[in-house]
């Protein structure tokens, strides 16, 4: 056994041992936007929501890498059997996320440069829609008045939100005539989330005959949903 092969297993060893063995990998702006083309694959914003606000690639998650539990809550949910793309402004943060998600299972990739080099080649960005705000009084009004309502604050790029849509498909088809189902785009209404104080989505609350009975936030299972009807 040579002393090159010696020092290859040492130095493999190590790397395991110290944990910095990690399945990640940073492209180019080109070879990104290339890989996010493709079908199946899983991108990941881990800018702040203020950030994401001024223009994003299209169709994201947002995980912000600063607000650690938040992160940590979010990505869970995402699909270890597939990709995930990361990106933040410069690619300091979008780094640190990658790396301590491909330490927790899952395959990463990295925009160099992030979004800064993103935009220096000219390559697409999606504004967040600017939508009108709906005042709590509006809200409260639309609620029915009589009877069991769902209320569900999501966003489009909350991965537990997509995670919990098959839940509450199966909810509608099994106990649809006990509750009627009411869906508020968190991510835009920034009015409702403060009038009803949501600071995570999915948040769940239950109104019957319009008043607040119960609430819950994150992850949560169809009998735990029904059992508050």
């Amino acid at each position: 056994m040579t002393r090159n092969f010696l020092s290859i297993l040492v130095l493999i060893f190590t790397l395991m041992l110290t944990g910095t063995v990690v399945a990640q990998q940073s492209l180019s702006a080109s070879e990104f936007r290339d890989s996010v083309s493709k079908p199946d694959i899983q991108v990941l914003d881990v800018r702040t929501p203020a950030e994401y606000a001024g223009g994003h690639l299209d169709s994201v998650f947002l995980a912000d890498w600063n607000a650690r539990d938040a992160f940590i809550q979010r990505v869970s949910s995402l699909d270890k059997s597939k990709p995930v793309y990361v990106y933040c402004l410069s690619g300091v943060r979008s780094g640190q996320a990658a790396e301590w998600m491909a330490k927790h299972g899952f395959i990463t990739y990295t925009l160099s440069g992030g979004i800064n080099a993103w935009k220096k080649e000219g390559f697409a960005i999606t504004d967040e829609l600017k939508v009108p705000q709906v005042s709590q009084q509006e809200f409260m009004i639309s609620l029915p008045k009589q009877g069991t309502v769902l209320v569900n604050f999501s966003a489009d790029w909350c991965p537990p939100c997509h995670k919990m849509q098959p839940v509450i498909d199966s909810l509608l088809k099994t106990d649809g005539h006990l509750f009627r189902l009411v869906k508020v785009n968190g991510g835009q209404q920034a009015e409702l989330n403060k009038a009803f104080a949501v600071d995570e989505f999915p948040t769940f609350i239950i109104f019957k005959n319009g008043k607040e009975t119960w609430r819950t936030q994150g992850l949560v299972d169809a009998a735990e949903l029904r059992r508050h009807f």
